[in-house]
């Protein structure tokens, strides 16, 4: 879904272009024409997945074999549903369906960036 959610606001910025903008995040007072906001949620996607300063995925939660174990510190689980706070992955491990996540910021750049040379 959210998948779909990015492609859609990347069409959307092709008709609206540059001019036509939306507040984002909500309450920030922050402008964003819908490419902008595109790239926003593809970025706090791929955040779940991505490790951070003190080496652990949001997506492990706060379990520590994901995290410093050599065997496991490297696997990127996907599941079925993500804790709206922490990132925490919930329910099923999938195999492939949430795997978009991964690439939905370098496939939102080419797929505009195609656009744009196009029109």
């Amino acid at each position: 879904m959210n998948f779909l959610i990015v492609e859609a606001l990347c069409n959307l910025y092709l008709y609206y272009g540059e001019s036509f903008k939306i507040e984002c995040p909500t309450g920030s007072g922050r402008g964003m024409n819908l490419y902008e906001v595109a790239q926003e949620i593809s970025r706090r996607l791929c955040g779940i997945f991505l490790k951070d300063e003190n080496g652990r995925r949001p997506l492990n939660g706060g379990m520590k074999l994901f995290a410093t174990d050599p065997h496991w510190r490297d696997l990127v689980l996907f599941y079925e549903y993500f804790h709206g706070d922490n990132g925490a992955g919930l329910g099923l491990h999938l195999k492939g369906t949430q795997s978009a996540h991964s690439v939905l910021y370098p496939r939102g750049e080419e797929a505009y960036t195609a656009r744009k040379k196009a029109s």
